[in-house]
């Protein structure tokens, strides 16, 4: 029987727009691959606008680590390399052909191959960025050992997905990509899922791992939340972690020998008219998904969730590590005298707005912050929505002075941006902490390479 972890500190924010469990195609027509994904990415291109390529062939490498490839998800040509300021590459978008046909990189018996040809075979066919490291969150390194690989089963993230829907009918490749897991690290791989949200068999069947049980608010499905009640992580430590549906990439290039980007992706958002699941293959454009399905207005998309998602446009692409996207209202108008209003229909965590007394209602936001930046003070708030044994406050003021010792002494290799996402809705002062902790953390991993 898996241990069961309790996440006491967190805030569920429930929104309007969840997506029924309703698949359909998306026929989409162009896809894109983002470096500005992959943390600490510089791309090297290896193609030009109008070169044909079969999924799995490679588009660019990392220029300072040439061993990883970023390869095509579809079959087809080369439509654009967008640039931007200093000719910054932003997407290389491909048009497909329909055919989806791939590169052989040829089947294989996990069971039988090294540890190096497993890695060679995910490095060759563009895999291996879907294994990611933390500290940091960056493409893992190749030649690294890590103490364990985590795999989570569940999102608790506002309008999340359902990981039961995403997995259904494909437990032979979920099994197969656990099994590659495991030939990666000396020690454990841990498959965590959720006490009520978890029920497929292809997550509670899982052999060759430890299945370990969270319950509780958000952020009880960060990876980060895993790691901090599993297996902690000290100064020269890492580990590696996956998402469920790239657990089934790994999986299928194992068994059919090509990469197949095939994945599922829900539209959700109080914006949308009919919010649904869509199956399709990374990195495609929302264009088809939006068509006829969103409400008029001036509408914001995001790729992700709404605490932790990017911006795109309405013809933009999903990013390599999103599973679903939102749509809200822009929240583009100033409200006069709003602080006095009582505020009916608004979402707060503060017992002075009436919504406290409708714990179960369901709320459309958007994106108007409500003020603007003010003085940064402490108010103990963070506390209660922060389920580490950190400070955050004085974490994030040892990453604004640019404190190392301080920032190590607090904690900073136990958290990712995605941790403080609650601290910047709850924060009074309107502060941008998401992109304060990104920052200590580029510092940290700059200082320390």
């Amino acid at each position: 029987m898996s241990t069961i972890y309790s996440i006491k500190k967190g805030l569920d924010i429930k929104l309007l727009g969840g997506a029924e469990k309703t698949v359909v195609d998306l026929n989409s027509r162009l896809f894109a691959v983002k470096p500005s994904d992959f943390i600490g990415c510089f791309p090297k291109m290896l193609v030009k606008t109008g070169d044909e390529v079969k999924a799995g062939s490679p588009l660019f490498f990392d220029k300072y680590r040439e061993e990883i490839f970023f390869t095509s998800p579809v079959s087809g040509k080369i439509l654009d390399i967008r640039r931007g300021e200093k000719r910054k590459i932003l997407e290389v978008v491909v048009e497909s052909d329909g055919k989806n046909e791939s590169l052989d990189f040829g089947k294989a018996n996990v069971s039988s191959m090294k540890r190096e040809e497993i890695i060679d075979k995910m490095l060759k066919s563009g895999v291996w960025p879907v294994v990611r490291q933390r500290p940091y969150s960056v493409i893992a390194k190749p030649t690294d050992m890590p103490k364990a690989i985590f795999v989570s089963a569940f999102d608790s993230a506002p309008l999340a997905p359902d990981y039961d829907l995403l997995v259904h009918g494909y437990g032979k490749e979920f099994q197969s990509g656990l099994d590659v897991l495991t030939k990666l690290t000396d020690g454990t791989v841990h498959l965590n899922v959720h006490k009520k949200k978890t029920l497929a068999s292809e997550f509670l069947d899982a052999k060759n791992v430890q299945i370990n049980t969270f319950q509780g608010p958000h952020p009880s499905g960060n990876v980060s939340v895993h790691i901090s009640r599993i297996d902690p992580l000290n100064k020269g430590e890492m580990v590696w972690y996956v998402s469920a549906q790239d657990v089934l990439t790994i999986g299928r290039l194992f068994l059919t020998g090509t990469y197949d980007a095939s994945c599922m992706v829900a539209l959700t958002g109080s914006e949308v008219k009919n919010p649904r699941y869509f199956k399709t293959r990374k990195g495609a454009a929302i264009t088809e998904m939006l068509k006829d399905n969103v409400k008029e207005g001036n509408l914001r998309c995001i790729s992700g969730n709404v605490l932790t998602g990017t911006a795109i446009e309405s013809d933009g692409f999903i990013g390599a590590y999103h599973a679903h996207v939102t749509v809200i209202p822009e929240g583009d108008y100033f409200e006069f005298l709003g602080w006095l209003a009582p505020g009916f229909g608004k979402f707060s965590i503060s017992k002075t707005f009436p919504t406290v007394l409708f714990p179960n209602k369901k709320y459309r936001v958007d994106s108007n912050i409500h003020g603007g930046p003010r003085a940064f003070v402490a108010t103990g708030i963070f506390e209660k929505v922060f389920p580490f044994d950190i400070y955050p406050m004085q974490l994030i003021k040892a990453i604004m002075v640019q404190d190392i010792d301080m920032m190590e002494n607090l904690g900073i290799y136990e958290v990712d941006e995605e941790d403080f996402a609650l601290c910047e809705v709850v924060d009074v002062s309107k502060t941008e902490i998401q992109k304060i902790v990104r920052e200590g953390l580029d510092l940290m991993r700059q200082e320390m390479s």
